[in-house]
């Protein structure tokens, strides 16, 4: 089977690969549109972790940097101008697979700055911000899952603004989570806004999951414990695709679709492999179904393009044996509730840690080019 076939299958299944990366780098080179004339690549997704080393490495960045410095912009300026503009270029790159898909891909997503995840207010203003800064159709507004972040998801998608939720953990936020999309598509229909052009992906984190949990099976260390790595993420995300096909079959859901809602993809997130002992596309061909996106590290992206398994579906009629994995963690002393409370602070600590890190780079960049 060639590379293309594997990544073909996988389009074919229903399953829109996006790339987890965008550099200048990446959009100057050719590398972006190769991969999306090469490898059916239909999307990018980006983080504050994923700015901070492209504005770290490289020189593309040093020209628009030099003209920032010599008009005075101030640092949180530039690192919006820095980042919307790889955005922006990037929507046009997709702009013809947003216009043939009917807008449910070419999408490019931009995350709030990570600080605000604990502000309700100040998340809906720059959400709306960065929506206007880079004045493209096909951007995804990505708004973490906190707490605080369920009302903003609301406001936003009020407002006609399409929205990638991301850092979803737990099957328990993500019935909150659609709950507030679906309660942002009610008041936008109300706002009189065209339900067809607004989209969202709920974008469920995989690997840290089999991270977490490997590390407190393996500090149990009993055989019964240990015999359960590597199975928490990949049954996680089969629960939330349960969750998933239950919501949007009801009542609430259907009266949005038949006013021309589209529904809510779940998206695969972090479904780069970080233990060298599974299959580096276990979180690609383990994941199949219908209706889903997959956003992947190039790493990942090669791998499956050169040896995934693409056998059709291996999602669906699964729920009943991810519980059993569950229960099984639960038996052991696995505190999964706890596991998710974790993943979620860390998740939103790792990328202000990478704000700050950008920010940092970029003042160092300003400072050199005002000599």
């Amino acid at each position: 089977m060639t590379t293309t076939d594997r990544l073909a299958q996988l389009s074919n299944a229903g399953v829109s690969i996006w790339l987890d990366d965008l550099s200048r780098e990446r959009l100057n080179s050719g590398s972006l549109a190769k991969l999306i004339t090469d490898q059916h690549v239909v999307g990018v997704t980006t983080n504050p972790t994923i700015f901070a080393n492209a504005l770290a490495n490289g020189q593309a960045y040093d020209q628009q940097v030099t003209e920032l410095a010599t008009r005075g912009a101030d640092l949180q300026q530039a690192v919006r101008d820095l980042t919307t503009t790889d955005v922006r270029n990037a929507c046009g790159l997709f702009r013809e697979t947003y216009e043939a898909t009917g807008g449910v891909d070419g999408r490019v997503s931009i995350e709030v700055d990570p600080r605000l995840a604990k502000d309700t207010e100040r998340t809906v203003a720059e959400a709306l911000d960065l929506y206007k800064t880079v004045d493209r159709p096909n951007l995804l507004v990505k708004i973490p899952a906190t707490v605080e972040g369920l009302p903003a998801i609301t406001r936003t998608l009020a407002e006609g603004v399409s929205v990638n939720v991301t850092l979803i953990f737990s099957t328990e936020r993500y019935r909150e989570v659609i709950d507030a999309f679906l309660a942002g598509l009610e008041q936008a229909k109300e706002n009189g806004h065209d339900l067809a052009g607004i989209h969202s992906v709920a974008s469920f984190f995989v690997s840290r999951v089999d991270t977490e949990v490997d590390k407190r099976l393996e500090a149990i260390g009993t055989e019964q414990a240990t015999a359960l790595r590597g199975q928490a993420a990949i049954a996680n995300a089969r629960l939330a695709y349960a969750v998933f096909t239950e919501e949007f079959a009801g009542g609430r859901w259907q009266a949005l679709a038949e006013a021309g809602a589209r529904p809510q993809r779940p998206l695969w997130a972090s479904t780069g492999v970080k233990d060298p002992a599974y299959s580096d596309t276990r979180y690609v061909d383990q994941l199949v179904v219908d209706g889903t996106v997959n956003t992947v590290p190039e790493k990942t992206l090669h791998a499956a393009a050169d040896h995934a398994e693409i056998t059709g579906d291996t999602v669906s009629g699964t729920e009943s044996a991810a519980r059993a994995v569950f229960d099984g963690l639960r038996a052991v002393g696995i505190d999964l509730e706890d596991v998710f409370s974790v993943l979620e602070e860390e998740g939103v600590a790792k990328f202000d840690k990478s704000w700050v890190e950008l920010l940092e780079t970029v003042n160092s960049q300003l400072v050199a080019a005002q000599g």
